[in-house]
């Protein structure tokens, strides 16, 4: 079945240099994406309780965007990613989050509600 990509954005109240390493570390990661994360060079291992998923970075740009690939969609050769893009408003400097994912289209809803929840642990563990 074809996955459909999607995008949520969040508005954030913190500057994209201060919110880049919470999307790009693996210290940051843990800290509200998931229990634990690992990284070795540029793979980042997602602890959940007992279950892990590993995911490889394959493209970013400092302060602006993270894209990853599970490592199970990479057997698939599919060409689905995750990804952290930071926006900022030219005229207000007001700076968003974006995720950008795939999704079956029967579990879109619960997957968009999964990564408002995160993000939300994310934002009130930055004060935003």
């Amino acid at each position: 079945m074809e996955k459909e990509k999607y995008q949520i954005e969040f508005p954030v109240k913190a500057s994209p240099a201060m919110l880049f390493p919470f999307l790009s570390t693996p210290s940051g990661l843990a800290d509200w994406f998931s229990d634990d994360v690992n990284s070795r060079s540029e793979v980042f291992t997602f602890i959940w309780g007992d279950s892990e998923e590993s995911a490889r970075v394959i493209s970013k740009k400092k302060n602006k965007f993270i894209r990853f690939r599970w490592l199970d969609d990479v057997e698939e050769d599919d060409e689905y990613y995750f990804e952290f893009t930071i926006q900022v408003d030219e005229l207000t400097k007001d700076v968003s989050l974006v995720v950008t994912d795939y999704s079956e289209p029967d579990e879109l809803e619960e997957n968009k509600l999964l990564w408002e929840s995160q993000i939300n642990r994310l934002l009130h563990h930055i004060g935003s």
